[in-house]
């Protein structure tokens, strides 16, 4: 057997790329370098040739590499909205990649456009759980300014609501309140977070660190405010989160958008089965699967995509979608609606175009 020669401080291999790590961060800490680097990395995109998703496999982790995780930046939408964000997660990293310079959103195109288009005519509140820096949240506020409506924030990680709280200020809002808690089934729980950033979860907190949990029923109560509209993108507590709001939901009849995903739900017996959405559908909701692409994308014109509860194509690795349920079907037959079956609520634009783009293509 030969034996592996011993690596020399003059080895040029770099075998646990910890090398090629520092360097990539020495040379983000020059911005105007990184502007350039990041910029060449986007116009690159196209011309690479890769059987798979280049954004997250190729040109991503060469960004990420760039950065560290207290680098900030300053984006401006097209509506003059002003965003602050750290360089977190891909949400911060596909928004910073927008093809437009002023897009016209942060996150998810089509969920953002389900927000806005529900908060048109809405009855009451709105309730977000896990409003991270504000993405939608300080969006759906500045729609509905002015009415006499707020936006009631829930964001347990301290330094994403402080991020929040910037966002909001930066944009002249006050009608947005922050909570630094989580929602759960009930209140007073003492939690913490399992995790990097946006991908982490509530755990209980057995050291007394962490943050207290609220129950919306308790919330709204305390407030005295009708809720019209719930979004919840809270890494697996959703369904506790809407277990504490039994009361609300059969009082106010708020439309919900949540998140749904393979690693925290067993939808082995089809969505109807799942706790999540029984509980909504024994509150006479009507729950549909909303298409979107878990990213940053313009897709100016398309109607919002539905799929009805058991028409959603579920196959593939673990994955998550949005879901929306809404007390009267009615809501969602307007003509910024389109109704599908047989297809993915996980827009892909590198797999199969008959299940994970939209009608008509991207």
């Amino acid at each position: 057997m030969t034996a592996t020669p011993a690596l020399t401080s003059n080895d040029p291999r770099d075998l646990d790329g910890k090398r090629l790590q520092n360097a990539m961060q020495t040379l983000g800490r020059d911005p105007a370098l990184r502007a350039r680097l990041i910029a060449l990395l986007r116009e690159s995109e196209d011309r690479i040739a890769f059987d798979g998703p280049v954004r997250d496999e190729v040109v991503g982790p060469i960004i990420d590499a760039l950065h560290l995780e207290s680098d900030e930046y300053e984006k401006v939408l097209a509506d003059g909205t002003r965003f602050q964000f750290l360089y977190r997660t891909k949400i911060a990293r596909d928004f910073l990649l927008s093809e437009s310079e002023h897009p016209s959103h942060v996150w998810e195109p089509q969920t953002t456009k389900l927000l806005l288009e529900l908060s048109r005519d809405l009855q009451g509140d709105v309730l977000v759980g896990g409003a991270y820096f504000g993405d939608q949240a300080v969006l759906v506020a500045r729609a509905i300014a002015g009415r006499g409506l707020k936006v009631h924030c829930f964001e347990p990680n301290p330094q994403q609501a402080q991020m929040l709280q910037r966002n909001i200020d930066l944009n002249h809002l006050t009608n947005v309140a922050v909570n630094v808690a989580g929602l759960w089934s009930r209140s007073g729980e003492r939690m913490r977070l399992d995790g990097f950033d946006s991908f982490a979860n509530m755990v209980t907190a057995q050291d007394g660190s962490g943050f207290d949990t609220v129950a919306m029923d308790d919330y709204a109560r305390q407030q005295g405010r009708r809720i019209g509209l719930i979004q919840l993108d809270i890494e697996g507590a959703e369904l506790s989160a809407l277990q504490g709001a039994r009361e609300l939901l059969a009082r106010d009849k708020p439309s919900v958008v949540f998140e749904l995903h393979r690693t925290y739900v067993d939808w082995t017996h089809g969505l109807r089965n799942t706790p999540l959405c029984s509980l909504l559908l024994d509150l006479g909701y009507t729950v549909h699967a909303v298409r979107d692409i878990n990213s940053h994308r313009e897709m100016p014109g398309q109607p919002i995509e539905l799929v009805p509860l058991d028409a959603v194509y579920l196959e593939g690795p673990p994955h998550g979608f949005n879901m929306l349920a809404v007390p009267d079907a009615a809501r969602v037959q307007g003509s910024a609606f389109r109704m599908v079956e047989g297809v993915s609520p996980k827009l892909l634009p590198h797999k199969t175009p008959h299940l994970h783009h939209p009608v008509g293509g991207f």
